[in-house]
Formats: structure tokens, sequence, C-alpha cells
């Protein structure tokens, strides 16, 4: 474990100053604390823990859907054996990844960023926090603001209204917001929902409780995977940790990049692909077309992937089943369903998706005047035009997103590298083009991306502009196209600034 981090903020003004300490601020703070060493850097983050996510869900089972030789960095070769990792081995890993590269010195927890305003005649951010334990607020300056916060809303998750709720006599839960005490042992669960975390959850609770249910509205693709990657492993037994690591990578990616691929030049034929798996996994003469057969294309919702089919084990042994209906409300024992079935339950489970806000709901100005974010434009995936010296990460929908945090930290040292070379204090992305055409950051079906996209900025229809679920073209785009871009516009330095460095 690392050594640890402050819980106080004790610096006034940092070069570089990143917003959250799970998977994306701290890789973020990897590549440029190693890489532009001559910068101070801080991390702050609201919560009390890093990990973000893989620390703020506690719900049983909590997992990646991802391999984790693609989720894990580049630097840090993932050695466990486990591709599809739970979450404590994931926290794990990024402890480690601190402590092996003394990022704890950057790290402030319990720090809320609340607003950023940015001031061109300084060149700089004042950026206000809030002390989570007091409420206690603070002003620090930066050149550069980094939005490493994802898009979940920490504090508040999504629980659709549901008529009857007040009616039912039992516990209701949301798994943003999971109980450390919940006792479900013997008990009938409902989980409503056919997400990720539904079809998570089901499996590590169904022999403990005394039986589980997940209610949903429609099917979601379901694909099984090995939970260990035999092909990983066997490199690793063949070959030094980084070597194995690499081409495994390259592996992993490549397949991702082709299933994605497929999914979207043959969807039929992937779709049988998919439902002759499920079927192949359930028990002969199951309505595998009821419940496993989404009304949708292949990947226009992200796929949900079951480690060793252990969704599908559970519903074959009788402790687990899939009812496919819509609510019609709560009662005093359990769901009423549009069949006119009747759900029992002692617990319900909201599996029903998270609250989106845009970099941390962070609210930015620029010289005095708010960023009305749906107005502006996204630049190659991370910065927002008009918004100068900010940059964030978002990763990959159909890709692991970490895929994303490295190529977006490399652009971002090959960015302020190039402004030291030519003393620049400011870069803004800014779009004169009248024939590009305006489209929603994230294109899917998903509840999450259709609840959200418009508090986001856009993506154009062309150029620079454009959001791509593409590694190959992000890679030639962020790691190796020179950064000088007529949408790009830089200031030279005006003042010149004392740097404190954040301490130890």
């Amino acid at each position: 474990m690392p050594g640890t981090v402050s819980a106080a903020i004790g610096f006034e003004h940092v070069d570089v100053l990143i917003v959250g300490a799970g998977i994306s601020g701290v890789g973020l703070a990897y590549h440029l604390a190693t890489k532009q060493p001559g910068r101070t850097l801080a991390i702050v983050e609201a919560r009390d823990a890093i990990g973000g996510t893989w620390d703020l869900f506690r719900y049983p089972g909590i997992r990646s859907d991802s391999d984790l030789h693609t989720f894990g960095f580049a630097f840090k070769p993932w050695t466990n054996d486990n591709a599809i990792a739970d979450g404590h081995e994931i926290l794990d890993y990024l402890h480690e990844t601190i402590a092996e590269n003394d990022l704890a010195r950057y790290i402030h927890l319990g720090h809320r960023v609340l607003r950023a305003d940015f001031s061109s005649d300084e060149a700089r951010w004042t950026v206000t926090l809030e002390r989570t334990s007091d409420g206690t607020q603070v002003d620090v300056t930066c050149g550069l603001l980094i939005s490493g916060a994802g898009y979940y809303d920490y504090d508040n998750a999504h629980t659709p209204h549901f008529e009857g709720r007040e009616d039912f006599g039992g516990q209701i839960v949301h798994p943003q917001h999971w109980p450390e005490d919940l006792d479900y042992a013997g008990k009938n669960i409902v989980i409503i929902g056919s997400g990720a975390t539904s079809v998570t959850l089901l499996p590590a609770i169904a022999d403990k409780a005394g039986h589980v249910t997940m209610l949903q509205r429609s099917p979601t693709y379901i694909l099984p995977l090995p939970r260990r990657d035999p092909i990983a492993n066997a490199l690793r037994r063949m070959l030094p940790d980084r070597a194995a690591y690499r081409l495994t990578r390259t592996i992993n990616m490549n397949r991702m990049r082709l299933l994605y691929g497929l999914s979207q030049r043959y969807p039929n034929q992937m779709r049988r692909l998919i439902r002759a798996l499920n079927a192949r996994a359930l028990p002969e003469g199951y309505a595998v077309d009821t419940h496993f057969n989404p009304r949708y294309g292949p990947w226009s919702q992200r796929l949900c992937v079951v480690p060793d089919a252990d969704l599908f084990k559970a519903i074959s042994s009788g402790a687990a089943s899939v009812v496919t209906d819509r609510i019609v409300r709560f009662t005093e024992r359990g769901i009423l369903l549009e069949s006119g079935d009747e759900l029992a339950a002692d617990i319900i489970v909201t599996a029903t998706g998270f609250t989106v806000v845009p970099f941390g709901g962070i609210t930015l100005h620029v010289d005095g005047q708010p960023v009305n974010l749906p107005e502006r434009l996204i630049y190659k995936s991370l910065m927002v035009s008009g918004v100068p010296n900010f940059a964030f990460v978002m990763g990959y929908i159909n890709y692991s997103w970490t895929l994303k945090v490295d190529l977006v930290a490399e652009y971002l040292c090959r960015l302020l590298a190039h402004m030291d070379r030519h003393g620049y204090a400011t870069v803004t992305p800014h779009s004169d083009d009248p024939s590009l055409a305006r489209r929603p950051f994230l294109e899917m079906e998903s509840g999450w991306v259709s609840r959200s996209m418009h508090l986001y900025p856009q993506q154009g229809s062309h150029g620079s502009w454009t959001v791509d679920q593409n590694y190959a073209l992000d890679r030639a785009r962020l790691g190796k196209s020179p950064v000088e871009d007529p949408a790009l516009r830089f200031t030279d330095a005006v003042v010149a600034v004392t740097h404190a460095e954040a301490p130890v």
C-alpha cells in the first residue's frame, strides 16, 4: 500500500491540476510526472479514497467488464491470472501504481471542485475547492486544468419513479448505495435492469439468496468469456511480464476491434452468433428469444460480458431466473407486472443505471462568462472549443476505458512540450468552419446516453471535431499527428508566474 496521501490542501498554484483520483487521474499523473518532470502537479479528489468507480461501488461481485490487459495501463503490466478482474483486484492495481511511481505526494483527498474561472490576462485558472469534511472553501490556481472525473454523478444514482414504491413492505436498494450490512441470505430478490450491474450482481448473490430474479423490460446482449485468458497466461509463462503484456494487449485490442467491426458490418450474423452462445449455455428448451434476443443490433448499446458464463450457470441451477415484462407498480409483497403476474420480493434492487454529469459537475467560466457546454464543440475528444487550457478524459464505449487515458495523456504531454518550445501560455480550440454539422458527443441507444448527452459539448461532422470510437484512428491523431493545427490558437506568455511546488 502507498504512503498516506494528503487530506489538506498545501499548495496555492500548480502548473497542472487534475480533478479525480480514479483510474483516469492516476494514469494522467503518471504520464505528466514522468514526461513533464519539471512541472508542478496536483490531483484533487472529492472522496476520501482513491479509486473512483472501483472504490465507490461496493455491491457483491463488482468487477470489470473489460479485460485487464487492455483496461490496465500501458506502462504497468497486469500480472494477475484473472483477465476479468474483481473490483478489489483493480483497486490493488491502482494502489500499486501509485506506490511504485511515488504519485501519492500529488494526491489531495476530500476536496471537491465547485467552479473554475479562467483569466486570459493571467493565463491561469482559479479553481474553487470545497473541503468535504467541513465545507471550508479555498481557491487555488493552475495553468492547465484536466478533468479526470469520468461521467458518474457519485452522489446521485438514477432511479425512475415506480408507482406504489411507498407500499412495498421490504427493502429497496440501489447498487450505487449498497448497504454494507445488507442481509440477503435466504431472501427473494428482484433486480430491476438488464445491464452490466444486473448481470454482475445476480450470480454473485444467487448462492446465498433464496431466489434471484432479473426483471428486464427488454433483453441485452450477453457475451460469455473466460475469466482467465488462456493465451495471456500462457504468454506470461514463456515471456517476461512486459513482453507478454504488450503482446496480449495487442491481441485483445485487435479482437475488440474485430468484434465491434463485425457487429457494425454484419449485425444479423453477429446476433445469431451471440444467440447461439447463449443457447448453448442455457438449459435445453429455454426461452432464449424471449429473454436474450434484443430488439436492437449488437453494439447499438454496450455489450455485457459474463465471465465463465456465471449468469447462465446461476439460471441453469434454478437459483436465478429472468423475467421480461413491464412494471405496473410496486405492491406490498413485490412487483405487479403488465402480464398480471406478481413477483414476490423481500428486497428490490433498482439497477436502473446512473446519473451522468459532465466533467464532475464543475462550473466553468472564461473571463467572467459562464461556459454553456452544449453550445461548444469537442476537439480531438479531449478539449472544448472556446475554453483555454482545459482538457478532459472520457474513455471508449466499445474498447477499454483506459486505452483513451493513455492516448490523451501522451497528447497533452506533447502539447505542453510544444507550448514550452514556442513560449506559449494558452491554447484554445476554435472552429470557424461553416460546413461543420453538429452531432451528440456519444451516439448510442443506452439509457444513460439518451438521458445525458444534451448536457455535453457536441462533436462535429468532420476533421478534428469528430469523436471516433476507434483506437487506431485516435492513436494516429493523438499520438503521432503534429500538435500544430489551424483549429488551435496559441497566445504568448503574458505574465511571469511563480510556481509553488505541491508538497510531499
